[in-house]
């Protein structure tokens, strides 16, 4: 039976509580969690090297000191508002790789064992266009398998890949999923693994299976150490809390998520809270839906 584990994304402390002690001591003191998946929306992984390690280091030793793992870092949200490692320039898909390196890099000063994220994003035009669809996934497909050695090198685990629900972003579908898995895991020097999110499948068009996030649970969990939870509807993805109200009206049930996991093939797996609030939300009204939802989920666990 799998382990399962909750933490959360620090995505929400964006612009908040940019201080590693103030986002360490709110879900150390308020939240009662140890486990959290570091965003890059906090610290920007192309800073100068001059100053960067230095940055990542006290990062490590706040967490730390508050006893708190960083269990993987993660691009986040000002990273995916790009179409990096899929941009139709290469000037600009240069840059995103180098992001990306660098992102590792500042992984490995953090004393973090991954990091990750969905990688990229084909333009309308290049998508509906099947020989550049093809060269660009080709680019995609070889850069992360690059990247895959530096990970390597700084002795990291494993790297993550998030399936998104969008058709250019190449993976929306389980067979579209399986398929990439087994092509980039061909070269790559670390594995290349799935961060799942249960708001994911929100699909346009397709088989009635890719919409339903528990089918996607059972069949990658084994392969997804990490699975982003939130509440949603499926019709969009939501980022909501799991508060009374939300929950009223989402799909997701704790008891059939935690049954799916641990009826799958995984051995461990880390539930990590990707709550998003709207920037103009009261910052009391934020705290207090993450720790309703924290709460909520620490029960469930409990059974």
């Amino acid at each position: 039976m799998a382990k399962v584990k909750l933490g959360i994304n620090n995505c929400f402390a964006a612009k908040r509580w940019p201080e590693p002690e103030e986002w360490s001591r709110i879900i150390v003191e308020e939240f009662g969690l140890e486990v959290v998946q570091f965003s890059f929306d906090l610290a920007d992984p192309l800073l100068s090297k001059s100053v960067r390690p230095r940055i990542s280091q006290d990062i490590a030793k706040v967490a730390s000191n508050f006893g708190i793992t960083i269990c993987s870092t993660f691009t986040g949200l000002s990273f995916y508002s790009f179409n990096q490692l899929l941009h139709p320039n290469p000037r600009i898909r240069e840059r995103a790789l180098r992001f990306c390196e660098e992102a590792i890099l500042m992984t490995g000063e953090m004393n973090v064992k991954a990091t990750g994220g969905p990688l990229g994003s084909l333009s309308f035009k290049d998508f509906h266009d099947p020989s550049r669809k093809e060269y660009l996934t080709d680019c995609l497909i070889e850069s992360i398998q690059y990247l895959s050695e530096i990970a390597s090198s700084l002795g990291q685990k494993f790297l993550l890949w998030e399936p998104t629900p969008i058709s250019r972003e190449l993976t929306e579908t389980r067979e579209k999923a399986r398929k990439f898995y087994e092509r980039v895991n061909k070269r790559a020097k670390v594995p290349v693994l799935f961060c799942l999110d249960v708001g994911h499948q929100c699909l346009r068009s397709g088989l009635k299976e890719d919409k339903d996030p528990y089918v996607w649970v059972k069949e990658f969990a084994h392969i997804s150490p990490v699975i982003h939870i939130q509440q949603t509807d499926g019709v969009y993805d939501r980022h909501w809390p799991f508060t009374d109200e939300y929950n009223r009206k989402g799909i997701i049930k704790p008891e059939k998520l935690i049954e799916t996991i641990e009826n799958s093939k995984a051995e461990e797996v880390i539930l990590i809270l990707e709550i998003i609030h709207p920037f103009e939300e009261d910052e009391n009204k934020v705290l207090s839906d993450l720790k309703e939802s924290v709460d909520f989920w620490k029960r469930k666990l409990a059974g």
